[in-house]
């Protein structure tokens, strides 16, 4: 279903706002992928993504308390909506449809 298509990034930052559930923000967010994935990540593609996910209603934000240390801007949690909990849940059933449909003779690799 094309409504609850999800692309590499993006499912992987909604996993980690999962994770994070009440304490994901854009920096923990993305130290949280750089932590578990060995991954890059820039806040640029950081928060492209997260504005794409609340456009397509994967993701909400709320805004905390404000801070000094953050100039008295607050900062900008995410959450997973239950439209975006249902496109995760479609991402691993394709997943997990397509792994069990591989032979088994098909990632037996050569050895030299």
């Amino acid at each position: 279903m094309r409504k609850y298509q999800l692309g590499e990034f993006e499912e992987i930052v909604m996993l980690t706002i999962a994770v994070l559930h009440k304490k994901a923000y854009g920096v923990a967010i993305k130290n949280e992928i750089q932590t578990r994935l060995s991954r890059k990540v820039s806040m640029g593609a950081m928060h492209s993504a997260l504005v794409r996910l609340e456009n397509k209603g994967f993701i909400q934000s709320t805004e905390g308390d404000s801070s000094e240390d953050r100039m008295g801007r607050p900062k900008k949690y995410y959450e997973v909506t239950a439209f975006g909990s249902k496109a995760i849940a479609h991402a691993k059933e394709t997943r997990d449809s397509l792994w069990r449909s591989i032979p088994t003779v098909a990632l037996k690799l050569k050895t030299r």
